[in-house]
């Protein structure tokens, strides 16, 4: 081998071994990052930490609270519906045949008691104004006929006895005046106004709103039909079902809480009835609650839940029921540290409203974040969407 050929294959060799090194070391790069991002994450298993400190806590509006024991409300819940106010509901029904004349009244519209909602026109309306009008008539021509018997008795003119019947005949008559009336008043109406005797006003029972109309101008309408139906809805009923196993816990006179299912409004009723029976499909009972609706917020066929509270009773860890969170698909609470706070699940048991029982995952005497603990779910939840880039 002469020397040129020495030089050349020693060139390659130099060149073969730089290529090497260049492509080992994005390697070694990617084996000691690797070593690096293991050592920063944390170990498997560990609590999700946020670090504040007690100026961001406070800034925060984050509350902190104490794990304690404390008399916890057993709460039965049952589901329910609002319904109409039976007592303060009216079907108004015409009570006479007739065509529609006039409506004066719309679906929803707010009315008066009193008020005129329809006329109707009607012959039998107009058959008994006209028996009115008759013994009217006949009433003022007996008492003519009554006096001028009586002077002619007093006179000696003519007998007793026409005196008499002239009596009779007066009081038949005023009999038959009222009767009429009665009649009249039976039916909704009274005397006609003018000379308009077909003419059937239809009223208002008292205040609330037409929640029903089943009547048009022109149409024919029959005696029993239900036109309207009046409701005041300043009142209403929560209707639930009771199963047996609980009727002992559903008493008269109890005062529950009323929670909408659709939208975050509750109120506070009475219970009024619980049903002596049980429903044949169902096989439950029918208790209500009876209540205020200034605002008509409470809407019939709205579906509630209803919480009876059936006793009290102790249990060894509460926690207020605003701390409870859920992360990750779990009931959680954000426990105090040194460093800020720690993500501790929980199982949580009863739950009154304003306390909730904790069965396992915390102690008492543990400090955890009560009010706006929300915050730090949303704090936590931005950590995680950074280690995610």
């Amino acid at each position: 081998m002469n020397k040129k050929q020495t030089i050349t294959i020693t060139a390659m060799a130099a060149v073969a071994l730089l290529l090497a090194a260049l492509i080992l070391k994005p390697r070694a790069d990617d084996a000691h990052n690797d070593d690096v991002s293991a050592a920063a994450a944390p170990a498997a298993g560990a609590p999700e930490a946020i670090r504040l400190n007690a100026a961001q806590i406070q800034s925060a509006g984050i509350v902190l609270a104490t794990a304690a024991p404390a008399q916890i409300s057993t709460i039965l819940t049952l589901p329910g519906e609002i319904r109409f106010n039976d007592d303060r509901t009216a079907h108004v029904v015409p009570k006479l045949a007739g065509v529609v004349v006039a409506v004066h009244a719309e679906l929803g519209q707010t009315v008066q008691r009193g008020q005129l909602l329809a006329v109707l026109a009607s012959s039998a309306l107009s058959e008994q104004r006209s028996e009115l009008l008759s013994a009217q008539r006949r009433l003022t021509l007996a008492r003519t006929t009554l006096e001028r018997e009586h002077k002619l008795w007093q006179d000696k003119i003519s007998a007793e006895q026409d005196y008499l019947q002239a009596k009779q005949a007066m009081s038949e008559a005023d009999i038959a005046v009222h009767n009429a009336q009665q009649k009249l008043s039976v039916l909704g109406a009274g005397a006609a106004a003018g000379k308009q005797l077909n003419q059937l006003e239809l009223r208002a029972p008292f205040a609330g709103v037409v929640m029903e109309k089943h009547l048009a101008l022109g149409e024919a309408i029959k005696e029993d039909a239900n036109v309207f139906t009046i409701s005041d809805l300043s009142t209403v009923w929560a209707d639930f079902a009771v199963p047996p196993q609980d009727l002992n816990r559903v008493r008269v006179g109890e005062t529950v809480i009323v929670r909408a299912a659709a939208f975050a409004a509750q109120a506070s009723g009475k219970i009024t009835y619980v049903g002596a029976l049980l429903g044949e499909q169902t096989r439950t009972a029918t208790a209500r609650v009876a209540l205020a609706n200034p605002e008509r917020a409470w809407r019939p066929g709205l579906f509630v839940n209803v919480d009876v509270q059936s006793g009290l009773s102790t249990a060894a860890v509460t926690v207020q029921a605003d701390a409870l969170q859920t992360v990750d698909g779990k009931p959680a609470i954000f426990v105090r540290t040194a460093a800020g706070f720690e993500v501790r699940p929980v199982t949580p048991g009863r739950s009154d409203v304003k306390l909730t029982e904790i069965l396992h995952g915390l102690s008492a005497g543990t400090s955890y974040a009560a009010a706006n603990s929300y915050v730090l779910k949303a704090e936590l939840g931005k950590d995680s969407a950074e280690h995610e880039h």
